[in-house]
């Protein structure tokens, strides 16, 4: 093994005192290819290519020797380090630090950044960086090869953003380029790249003008606490299948989380829209009903919530719609239902007021490839002033479970 590793993390500015101290003693150096010729690096050093770490890391640890890892920006912030420490390699490292690539764009683009979410973005995944983008108004995006801002921005779709896009910082070629997402995919740009992705209806600690905690940016500080929220948090009176309890246990079965897509297919008033984007996740709240469209888009402001609101009628307005990672169905028949199966999305939540629509459904999803589970949801609203009944709702409740394919 090593007998000593260093990471040193680069961003352009001339080298700390430790770090060519410890360049100096090095016999192997491993970085790309800008790094590897750094006029510190020892000749004599072996020097490693810097492709996949996990290769450089099990190479290091056969040396005998001091070795030097060199990363751009912060190694300790979704970087090498990880890598580095991982219990298979066995390697203690030493960390000198620069500053992170995501902290140089905002810098350059005098942007205060503790209100940002970050995500790395993969060829594999972008889709999941693209729904924090949708559901975020302020966004760094670590890109990569097959996931740069023109692919982000294609994925985006009809979701209007700008971008700032911070080409190869720390370079003598590094670029600020700010444009609207809509014409990130006309262009060729150049990596490392990171993109600042900013827009939407403004919204808690940044709205606010304070915060306390990073990375978030969702929900006013003084807003209502909690889910499942009664219907004067909403307004007045909601529609049918939107009572608290439904909606409520339909919220728990979806699980939405940041990095998720949500489709809300017959949002009614927006209620349960709202409160998944107040999760963390994208939302794209469907109705047939202009009305219905407009009060989904107001209660999002008025929670200071992104959603994306589309008017049409289903099954026909899905066709272009990206992946749901889970969809609540709030109506429109068995027909439609199945249509939304077939985008296989990792769970359905519907509900049914009568036990033949409820059999219909359950029937559509079990043939769309969904184990069903289905419950009797009976609630009774009391006043306890007098302990009298208000009102007494009963509904069926249906869950589809996606069945992976053998």
């Amino acid at each position: 093994m090593a007998d000593r590793v260093t990471v040193i993390g680069w961003d352009g500015s001339p080298l700390t005192a430790a770090a060519r101290s410890a360049l100096g003693a090095a016999t192997l150096v491993a970085g790309a290819a800008h790094h590897l010729a750094l006029p510190e690096v020892p000749p004599n050093a072996e020097r490693i290519r810097l492709g996949s770490v996990s290769l450089a890391a099990r190479r290091i640890a056969q040396h005998r020797g001091t070795a030097v890892v060199l990363a751009d920006g912060d190694p300790g912030f979704f970087g090498v380090v990880r890598t580095l420490r991982a219990p298979e390699h066995g390697l203690e490292v030493e960390v000198v630090p620069a500053v992170s690539s995501v902290a140089a764009a905002f810098a350059r683009a005098g942007m205060p950044w503790d209100d940002a979410q970050i995500v790395v973005a993969h060829s594999r995944d972008l889709r999941r960086a693209v729904n924090v983008c949708r559901a975020h108004t302020k966004v760094a995006v670590l890109t990569s090869p097959g996931a740069g801002p023109a692919e982000l921005a294609l994925l985006l779709g009809g979701v209007h953003r700008t971008f700032v896009i911070c080409e190869e910082l720390g370079t003598e070629r590094e670029q600020v380029t700010v444009l609207t997402s809509d014409k990130a995919a006309d262009h060729v740009w150049r990596d490392p790249n990171v993109v600042i992705v900013v827009g939407g209806s403004p919204g808690g600690a940044a709205a606010q003008g304070t915060g306390w905690i990073a990375g978030h940016d969702v929900g006013h500080p003084t807003g209502p606490r909690g889910w499942g929220l009664p219907a004067s948090a909403y307004g007045g009176a909601l529609g049918e299948g939107e009572s608290v309890q439904l909606r409520t246990a339909q919220l728990a079965r979806l699980g939405p989380q940041v990095g998720d897509l949500v489709w809300d297919i017959g949002t009614g008033s927006g209620a349960a829209s709202v409160e998944a984007a107040r999760f963390g996740a994208a939302v794209i709240a469907v109705d047939a009903d202009p009305d219905a469209c407009g009060r989904a888009a107001a209660l999002a402001r008025r929670h200071g919530v992104q959603l994306q609101v589309v008017h049409g009628r289903a099954p026909q307005i899905l066709e272009d719609l990206p992946e749901p990672d889970v969809i609540r169905f709030g109506g429109g028949g068995a027909d439609v239902l199945t249509a939304c199966a077939a985008r296989r999305p990792e769970r359905i939540v519907t509900h049914a007021a009568t036990r033949d629509e409820a059999e219909s459904l359950g029937r559509a999803l079990a043939d769309g490839g969904y184990e069903v589970e289905c419950a009797l949801l009976q609630s009774v609203d009391l006043d306890t002033s007098v302990w009298v009944e208000r009102e007494r709702s009963v509904v069926f409740l249906l869950s589809g479970y996606r069945v992976p394919h053998p």
